[in-house]
């Protein structure tokens, strides 16, 4: 797995193209400088599953149950940061605002690199969007991956990505949370992206025992708390 941690400035590349998604092309090291940048100039560094379970482990040491709040924090600012370089490079590759253009299109730009990094594949349920949420599912957490299965939701990291990036996409504050997890025995990791008062209504259901159908359910039924 990688994780992009700095964005230098790279040199314009002969040849731009958007359908790259080898590894090959996708991440391209510097030998000499020991350094990983990928295609759109992000500096990488590999990390082993046993950085994240320590990374984990080692916030529960320190800060019990808040590691959650920790990581969801973290995840947060990663994906303001990253809207704000993802933009820059998609306007750049695509000559257009990211604002005009297809929804699912710009998502999946977006979200490509992670999965050639290492963070899984996703699909985006938007069929709710008018009612002000949506489900985004992840195949092969790279959190839920190598951490187990341990009874509980433990990727924090990603629903503050979410909250972040959607968050700037939007213009509007959103918030996230984690409805359904590997680590709990699920096929995949299920979150809920919407406004806090839906975000709030999940968190308080879960905690009671409902299930990620049951707050489905809910939600579409215009259930929420006030």
């Amino acid at each position: 797995m990688t994780v992009a941690v700095d964005r230098p400035n790279s040199a314009t590349r002969a040849k731009r193209k958007n359908n790259h998604y080898s590894l090959q092309d996708f991440l391209q090291p510097d030998l000499e400088k020991g350094i990983i940048e990928d295609w759109n100039g992000a500096r990488n560094i590999l990390t082993s599953e046993d950085f994240i379970i320590g990374l984990q482990e080692g916030l529960e040491d320190e800060v019990g149950d808040a590691s959650a709040a920790v990581m969801y924090s973290i995840g947060c600012e990663w994906g303001l940061q990253d809207a704000l370089f993802f933009t820059k490079w998609f306007e750049r590759d695509f000559g257009r605002s990211i604002r005009q253009t297809n929804l699912p299109f710009l998502l999946e730009t977006w979200w490509w690199p992670f999965t050639s990094q290492g963070w899984g594949r996703w699909q985006v349920d938007m069929s709710d969007r008018k009612q002000g949420f949506m489900f985004i599912s992840v195949f092969d957490s790279a959190v839920a991956r190598s951490l187990g299965d341990v009874g509980k939701p433990v990727c924090h990291l990603y629903a503050g990505l979410f909250s972040g990036f959607f968050t700037h996409l939007v213009n509007k504050e959103l918030e996230c949370i984690e409805i359904q997890c590997y680590s709990m025995g699920e096929n995949y990791c299920k979150f809920l992206l919407g406004g806090k008062n839906r975000i709030d209504a999940a968190s308080f259901w879960l905690n009671e025992g409902a299930t990620t159908r049951d707050i489905e359910g809910r939600l579409r039924n215009g259930e929420f708390l006030k």
